[in-house]
């Protein structure tokens, strides 16, 4: 009797339980529908008013271009924002340019306030608003840059119309509000762009501006146009000279442009007026002292990587080669500068291939990563690098050196004439003498003088920039013969740098260098770069 009972309770209670879950089950069934009816609907909303508004849109911009009268700034800002609201890159890119050229269209009219899209940076109610809208549209045409290839006609023409948007609202000086009257507004407008080009900047404008410069000039024929060129450096140098050459964008400023594979070679010829501008900025010097400081230096090294650093260390040098007041009163520096870079590439130089090791046209077998894309541009580069030992930088160099003159008070003896023969044409107990030979002025050279201190100014200069180029031997692996070509080029550079080492210490001669090599120490190093240099040379000459 009990059992039953209880079976028949068991049963209700399972009952009611399987009711309950079937409750449950058909309430989240229908919540879910609901949901899914919900966002079908809001899709097929946002899908009816994004083709509500771009149909407005084009309509803007089709009575735009067929009608006379010119749209105010009121109504191009308003429909900038519609399209804004529904941006999309793909199925707005043309949308977009129209939007551009409209905007630029508006920047052009004479004596019509009204109509400057920039008027409306002057609205009480408007200016957050505006300059909010023109960040966005900045922002949306250094994406466009980046993924446009100057190579192409039809990108080339897009690249000129971003350009041009980025350098009529990052500067004021094209801006017609300002003219006369509105002069006094210049201090406020001014304020903006630099407000603007912040935001760019945080944003990545500058690795915008490098993968453009790259796609247009890493190449055998840059692609880029002087006009785009000129548009892109200035672009570049308004942000470090509104900040008065802070570091923060010097920094930018040497890793994403200075970078840029023979850049300054591209400037020199397709506009030469923004090499006058980099001198009148005086920025090589202010290059050269930032990268001055070894942990600065060592950080951008580290953030370009072996390949890009030849690439900065090549416009450095060609720079250089530009500005012979500022290398002369930066020699120390300049030289400095260039040894740390050399040095960290030299550390991934490899003597050999193996399995952790790429080829690179200058540097040889090198342990980092290559980038391949910048091979149609190493004969540009080689020829920047080409000017480190050329006649010009090296006179500057070893100006020191090149000033002494040679003692004459004692005649070499003349050697007696021999006939030649094929055994005895060119004894090499001569050779050596006949390569100094060629200089005018070789009396008495070899003689041990001493009497100069290794810890003088002079002679710390000769060694840095010996220790310079000796680094540049070991580390330019694929061109050392052209190195040591250009190096003794120069008739009197050995004969001289000959007896600067005979006049070194107390005594002169090689006992300084022989205490040298049981001293492991950096100045010992420095030193015998001295003898090593000069030894180099002069076996490329005999041999």
């Amino acid at each position: 009797m009990f059992s039953a009972s209880q079976s028949s309770k068991a049963q209700f209670l399972d009952k009611a339980r399987q009711a309950r879950e079937e409750r449950r089950e058909l309430k989240e069934r229908e919540r879910a529908a609901i949901q899914i009816q919900a966002l079908i609907r809001r899709f097929l909303c946002q899908c009816r008013l994004q083709r509500e508004i771009r149909r407005e849109v084009e309509d803007f911009f089709g009575s735009n271009e067929s009608g006379s009268s010119k749209r105010s700034a009121l109504s191009v800002f308003r429909i900038a924002r519609k399209l804004l609201f529904v941006f999309n890159h793909k199925e707005d890119k043309e949308r977009f340019e129209k939007l551009c050229r409209c905007i630029l269209n508006s920047m052009d009219a004479e004596n019509e306030p009204k109509v400057w899209y920039v008027s409306l940076a002057l609205s009480k109610d408007l200016t957050l608003l505006w300059i909010k809208q023109i960040k966005d549209i900045l922002w949306f045409c250094c994406e466009f840059l980046k993924q446009l290839k100057p190579d192409i006609l039809q990108d080339s023409r897009l690249v000129n119309l971003h350009l041009t948007m980025l350098v009529t609202f990052t500067d004021t000086s094209t801006w017609k509000i300002l003219r006369g009257k509105g002069e006094t507004l210049r201090p406020a407008m001014n304020h903006i762009c630099a407000n603007i080009m912040g935001h760019l900047n945080q944003k990545g404008f500058y690795s915008v501006l490098q993968i453009l410069l790259t796609n247009g000039l890493a190449r055998s024929r840059p692609s880029l146009s002087k006009g785009s060129l000129t548009a892109v450096f200035s672009l570049a140098l308004r942000p470090v000279v509104a900040a008065q050459f802070s570091d923060n964008l010097l920094r930018s400023f040497l890793i994403h442009i200075m970078s840029v594979p023979a850049i300054m070679t591209h400037l020199a010829t397709l506009t030469p007026e923004r090499l006058a501008v980099i001198e009148s900025h005086d920025l090589f010097r202010k290059f050269i002292l930032y990268l001055s400081r070894e942990a600065q230096c060592r950080d951008v090294c580290v953030c370009l990587e072996g390949s890009h650093t030849l690439c900065l260390l090549g416009n450095l040098v060609y720079l250089g080669s530009l500005n012979d007041n500022v290398l002369e009163e930066e020699t120390a520096h300049f030289v400095g500068v260039l040894i740390h870079m050399l040095s960290y590439c030299q550390k991934y130089v490899s003597q050999k291939k193996s399995n952790l090791t790429h080829w690179h046209p200058v540097l040889g077998w090198f342990s980092q990563t290559v980038d391949y894309g910048l091979n149609e541009s190493m004969p540009l580069l080689t020829k920047q690098l080409q000017h480190l030992w050329g006649v010009h930088m090296i006179r500057i160099l070893f100006s020191d050196v090149l000033s002494k003159k040679l003692l004459e008070n004692q005649e070499i003896a003349q050697l007696p004439a021999q006939p030649a023969s094929p055994q005895n044409s060119l004894p090499m107990k001569n050779l050596f003498k006949r390569a100094f030979q060629k200089s005018a002025s070789v009396r008495n050279i070899l003689k041990p003088v001493g009497g100069k201190r290794v810890d003088s100014a002079e002679v710390q200069k000769v060694c840095s920039i010996c220790v310079l180029y000796q680094t540049t031997l070991t580390t330019l692996t694929q061109i050392r013969l052209q190195i040591l070509t250009g190096l003794t080029y120069l008739d009197d550079l050995l004969p001289k740098l000959w007896a600067f080492i005979c006049e070194l210490g107390p005594q002169g001669g090689l006992k300084l260098f022989l205490e040298c090599l049981n001293n492991d120490t950096e100045e010992s190093k420095r030193l015998l770069a001295m003898l090593m240099l000069f030894c180099d040379c002069s076996r490329h000459l005999i041999t």
